[in-house]
């Protein structure tokens, strides 16, 4: 990221205030410039009358008082949850391309009372969130960017996409876009394929080119993601609907009872201590792969197309386990 002189200025400040003790290199880093680039902003902000303080014991700087930017009134409670979500989800890159949720953290911490800025330190230690682990945002920041970019000026995006299920899905073309969103492990874009003439949901990290064309395009009146996906069993949503009904071991039970797989689900427990899971899902693509990885512990009652891919999937498995290495 490019700094103008203010911007780095009020970047240091606000690094400073928010993490007491930082030392140059680390901040030189942080604002992509060289340390001797950093002392001289120490210069220019201590000679504006800004109380910065180089501790020689820690070899690191500090803003004395309350200077600058006023107390962000925040409880402990919300000033905790904000930290570990951004530093375990977003700086950990369980979420990638969200790094300006932590320089956002940054500002405000720089804003806290230094009791509660002591205390949110200490407490954030002992909290942990740990979710499934994601693509890394390398390959996908630029395309981000610039589907976030064609979000927001309402621009056309000429694109090129790789996809082994989808021959000639490298061809170039005209791509609208109409929501970011992030499921399980990656990020995905939903918008108007030009090429295929239709909605698609596109995977960011498959993108092999894309480039802003000046083309503009309007997001449908009332697009919403959630009404998209309809009750696909993640985001693949197929054609037919389904009324799903699977029976659980006992074993099993509270595992399944005590989670939400999906947003119809309702669960019943039978007198055997086995549960009864229905849901109503757009498509069987996605959760059939959900059934076979429960194993035995699990029986699909309907539909019976479902049942018969379960079976079909599961024979093929277990025949690579018969008779050979």
């Amino acid at each position: 990221m490019s700094y103008t002189r203010i911007s780095r200025l009020l970047e240091i400040l606000t690094l400073v205030q928010s993490r007491r003790g930082l030392k140059a290199d680390a901040l030189a880093e942080a604002c992509g410039v060289d340390k001797r680039t950093i002392y001289r902003d120490f210069k220019a902000l201590q000679d504006a009358g800004v109380p910065v303080r180089h501790d020689a014991a820690s070899d690191g700087y500090t803003v004395e008082g309350d200077f600058f930017l006023p107390p962000v009134h925040l409880s402990m409670d919300e000033a905790l949850a904000l930290a570990v979500l951004c530093e375990d989800l977003v700086e950990d890159g369980r979420i990638p391309c969200l790094r300006a949720a932590i320089r956002a953290l940054a500002k405000v911490r720089s804003q806290l009372p230094e009791d509660v800025r002591d205390d949110l330190d200490r407490l954030s230690r002992h909290i942990a969130i740990r979710t499934s682990n994601a693509e890394g945002d390398d390959g996908t920041r630029d395309v981000f960017q610039h589907v976030q970019q064609a979000i927001a000026s309402g621009n056309a995006l000429r694109c090129r996409y790789e996809s082994s299920s989808d021959p000639g899905a490298d061809e170039s073309f005209l791509f609208e876009p109409y929501s970011l969103f992030f499921s399980v492990r990656a990020w995905y874009v939903v918008g108007f394929h030009h090429g295929r003439d239709q909605v698609r949901n596109l995977k960011l990290s498959r993108f092999v080119a894309v480039e802003q064309t000046g083309e503009p395009f309007s997001v449908p009146a009332g697009f919403d993601i959630d009404d998209h996906l309809g009750n696909a069993w993640r985001m693949i949503r197929g054609e037919d609907s389904h009324e799903v009904e699977i029976v659980f071991e006992a074993e099993f039970a509270d595992n399944i009872a005590e989670t939400t797989w999906h947003r119809t689900q309702s669960v019943d427990y039978l007198d055997d201590g086995r549960v009864v899971f229905r849901c109503t899902v757009d498509g069987l693509d996605e959760i059939v792969w959900w059934v076979l990885s429960m194993g035995p512990m699990c029986r699909v009652v309907k539909p019976r197309e479902l049942a018969e891919r379960v079976q079909e999937l599961a024979t093929k498995t277990a025949a690579n386990y018969r008779g050979g290495e």
